[in-house]
Order: C-alpha cells, then sequence, then structure tokens
C-alpha cells in the first residue's frame, strides 16, 4: 500500500509560479512512476507529468516549457515547478503513483486557482 499527501496549492495571479509537493510512504522504493494529474471542474482528470518507470519525464502539451516534474528518492518526494500560470491551469492537482499499468495511487490533491 502507498499513501500520497500533496501540498503547496493556492490562490495567485496570473504569470506567478508555484511549487507542488508530493510525499510518498509505504511500499515505494522509487519516485519512477509518479506523476501529476489535474481535473478542473466539470472536465477530466488529465495527465499533467509524469516520471515513467524507466525514469523519463513526460508532459502534457500545454504544460511543456512551463511546469517541471523533479523529485527526491531519499525522501520520496515529487514535486511540480509551475511557472507561468494562467487561469486555465486552475484546477485540482493529485500526485499519482503507477508501479504497474493496473495499480494506480491518488492523493487528497491540492487546489490550484489562478486568477486573471
Amino acid at each position: 500500500q502507498v499513501h500520497l499527501v500533496e501540498s503547496g496549492g493556492g490562490f495567485l495571479q496570473a504569470g506567478g509560479s508555484l511549487r507542488l509537493s508530493c510525499v510518498a510512504s509505504g511500499s515505494i522504493s522509487s519516485i519512477n512512476g509518479m506523476g501529476w494529474h489535474r481535473q478542473a471542474p466539470g472536465k477530466q482528470r488529465e495527465l499533467v507529468a509524469r516520471i515513467t518507470s524507466g525514469g523519463v519525464t513526460i508532459y502534457k502539451d500545454s504544460a511543456k516549457g512551463r511546469f517541471t516534474i523533479s523529485g527526491d528518492n531519499a525522501k520520496n518526494t515529487v514535486y511540480l515547478q509551475m511557472n507561468s500560470l494562467k487561469p486555465e491551469d486552475t484546477a485540482v492537482y493529485y500526485c499519482n503513483y503507477r508501479p504497474y499499468q493496473n495499480e494506480d495511487y491518488w492523493g487528497q490533491g491540492t487546489q490550484v486557482t489562478v486568477s486573471k
């Protein structure tokens, strides 16, 4: 079992920056397989960024160049640095851990609200 706890969300104006953190505990040996999704009101949850099982970082197109996912294996922590935030980035951001294709763990989510 894996437990994920996110932090770092908030309310800010467009153009600002935030860094989200996700700390994992339990049966996890590497941050590979961890990532961030988000869900805006009335929309489906979508992938924002992930560190694949092979250690490769992937991003949603609209996040490329603005968001950076990174991690610290020693702390079992993954970060999402978000710069140049836009109102359309407003959503609940969820940490996800996917050690295998059919196994997912989710955090409780952290709200990010970007005003115009």
